[in-house]
């Protein structure tokens, strides 16, 4: 009978020793890294900060810093990797060699530099509404573009039909694109594009005069304008009643373009 107690209990003792064994084999050997996140000139702490554990340079797991600048990442393998940090308008920075091991937390502080980029200066200017673009321009002139040329009524997309809305300056016909500036001939209305002078911009126009019954310019190729119903600057000639001060859109870019395609 002792015999057979003494062989049972050497028996239950193997077990256990075998479980235990089978047990710590089975626990996972992991380590744990924690640290805090600081701004390097005022020690604030950092909150939303990207923290990547690196291992070989590929991405093993992370975590994100709290409102505190405290962050923690659980369950990390025996190893040796490399922490990155990453913020918003603050330089990136990696600390390399950081050993895990299960017998201790690995604590990382960082403080992270704010980053300084330079740009180039930008340029705001402010102009009123309808103003001239002619520097030398003062009074009785204003600015127009291809979107006022189609929304008044009856303009029919042609800059004098849309002139003729403004206050001083009527037309004489609607068949016709005559304008009578400020009591002004029709004949006296000037028109020029991009500098040229341009003795009459319309289809079956009646020689001398500055008007006709078709445009011929086609406002979906014009920039933004000016209009001109009296005191024109020295630059303009061969008028007495009002100018036009047409300008181009710039289409070689696009011209370029359909070439490429």
């Amino acid at each position: 009978m002792t015999n057979k107690r003494c062989m049972k209990k050497w028996l239950l003792l193997c077990l256990m020793v075998v479980g235990n064994l089978l047990g710590l084999h089975a626990q996972e050997v992991a380590g744990r890294i924690e640290g805090k996140l600081t701004e390097s000139i005022t020690d604030a702490p950092m909150a939303g900060v990207e923290v990547r554990l690196l291992r070989d340079s590929a991405v093993v797991t992370g975590a994100i810093s709290n409102d505190a600048g405290d962050y923690a990442i659980e369950r990390v393998a025996v190893g040796r990797y490399a922490l990155q940090f990453q913020f918003a308008s603050y330089r990136s920075r990696t600390i390399p060699d950081v050993v895990v091991t299960s017998s201790k937390t690995v604590v990382v502080d960082v403080g992270l530099e704010e980053m300084v980029v330079e740009v180039k200066a930008v340029t705001i200017e402010a102009s009123n509404a309808g103003e001239a673009q002619n520097e030398m321009a003062t009074v009785s002139a204003r600015a127009f573009s291809v979107a006022e040329a189609e929304r008044y009524a009856g303009s029919r997309g042609d800059p004098a039909r849309m002139a003729s809305n403004f206050a001083g300056v009527q037309g004489t016909d609607d068949t016709r694109n005559d304008l009578v500036i400020r009591g002004n001939s029709p004949l006296g209305v000037n028109y020029r594009l991009d500098g040229i002078n341009i003795p009459n911009p319309n289809h079956f126009a009646v020689t001398g005069s500055a008007g006709g019954p078709v445009g011929m310019l086609n406002n979906k190729v014009l920039a933004s304008s000016d209009f001109f119903t009296g005191a024109f600057p020295a630059e303009f000639g061969n008028s007495n009643a009002g100018t036009f001060d047409l300008k181009e859109l710039n289409l070689i870019p696009m011209c370029r373009m359909r070439n490429h395609f």
